[in-house]
């Protein structure tokens, strides 16, 4: 089935591999509203948890738009290192090509539930924990949160579930009329919603402050919200 931008994707078989990441950021930036505003965000709150002689991480960094602004943002500060946690080989090659000569970025190919971070006080998820599987989702976020050192922060942007019938109803007429204005045919609006059927698995955002609040965080705020689309910043 014809997803849009030239991606293809079968009934409930979503996937980030094979051609996907030579056409990732043109998909991304017409799927989610403020999408290069929200990496802004997410560079900007960066600025205040980010220090010399630290590694940071982007976990499912893709071809690594963010990855680059977040290294770019904070190359002033001494031995200052991002890495970018991705799964998909093809987007790890992408993501080298794309920050070529970018000295304070590496890039690990692995699955973040599997991953073991370094002691840090940034990480950052864009659009990336709603495809882990809800079965293994908190041991993913408790993992971040005994990572961070006391005072580090954890950006999760996410896609949202409504919190009831009512509000859910009007983010689908609406994230499925966003998408035809941004040139989707209605065909591959709906191809796209078949194929991640099993793959993407949002939590309200009482879910997933609930899932922040079961790990250990205390102190969390939301810090952009667009409809379904939210980001929360959450302080150790």
């Amino acid at each position: 089935m014809d997803v849009g931008q030239n991606i293809s994707a079968g009934n409930g078989l979503w996937s980030f591999g094979n051609n996907v990441a030579d056409n990732f950021v043109d998909h991304a930036n017409v799927s989610i509203p403020l999408y290069e505003q929200g990496q802004n965000l997410v560079c900007d709150i960066s600025e205040f948890f980010i220090r010399p002689n630290t590694i940071s991480y982007e976990v499912g960094s893709s071809t690594a738009q963010l990855t680059k602004k977040l290294a770019e943002r904070n190359s002033h500060k001494e031995n200052c290192k991002i890495i970018g946690i991705e799964c998909e080989e093809n987007m790890i090659n992408k993501a080298k090509d794309h920050c070529k000569g970018i000295n304070n970025i590496d890039f690990a190919l692995a699955n973040v539930n599997e991953f073991s971070f370094e002691p840090t006080d940034f990480i950052v998820s864009y659009y990336c924990i709603q495809f882990i599987r809800p079965s293994i989702r908190q041991h993913v976020i408790n993992n971040i949160y005994n990572s961070l050192n006391w005072g580090g922060a954890f950006l999760l942007f996410e896609k949202v579930r409504g919190p009831d019938a009512r509000f859910q109803d009007i983010y689908n007429i609406w994230y499925n009329s966003f998408k035809i204005k941004n040139g989707f045919s209605a065909s591959e609006v709906i191809s796209k919603t078949e194929s991640l059927k099993t793959v993407l698995e949002p939590f309200s955002t009482q879910g997933n402050l609930d899932l922040l609040s079961r790990a250990g965080f205390k102190d969390i705020s939301s810090v952009m919200k667009f409809m379904c689309f939210e980001g929360f910043l959450a302080i150790k």
